[in-house]
């Protein structure tokens, strides 16, 4: 009996961890697509979504059209309180790290011309009801 159980315990585990995983795409795609209106009414114009390489993903490849030559890549953070920090403060240096090696991936993936400069830029995201947005325009690193 006690295996049995076990056995039926972890079974409702992994689908409560799998429901949680879908959550947080839902959730996260949700949020991604109030990052695109944002950047697109602050001058952003957006060439890809969610690129996704073997090494990481991306959420939002843009480019500044306030800056000619200026590839933008963007990780989007949401929160719906402080309780665990920022949303800006999500974006730590292991997320960094893979940020940017992704975004050389993508360059040399698309072989994308050596005129073109890059910034990372960070849109943060926070609270449900009185949700606040923030761009952080280069945020970390600079190629």
């Amino acid at each position: 009996m006690n295996s049995e159980n076990s056995k039926r315990n972890a079974g409702f585990k992994a689908e409560t961890q799998a429901e949680n995983r879908i959550n947080k795409r839902k959730i996260g795609s949700e949020y991604e697509t109030v990052a695109v209106d944002y950047l697109n009414n602050n001058g952003y114009e957006i060439i890809e979504q969610n690129y996704r390489c073997k090494i990481g993903e991306i959420d939002i490849i843009a480019r500044d059209k306030n800056e000619e030559n200026m590839l933008v890549f963007v990780e989007v953070k949401y929160r719906s309180t402080k309780k665990y920090g920022s949303a800006l403060e999500a974006v730590d240096a292991r997320k960094q790290k893979k940020i940017m090696a992704v975004s050389w991936y993508y360059i040399k993936e698309k072989k994308i011309s050596q005129e073109m400069t890059f910034r990372y830029d960070v849109v943060g995201i926070e609270g449900i009801d009185d949700r606040k947005i923030r761009l952080i325009k280069n945020a970390f690193g600079s190629m």
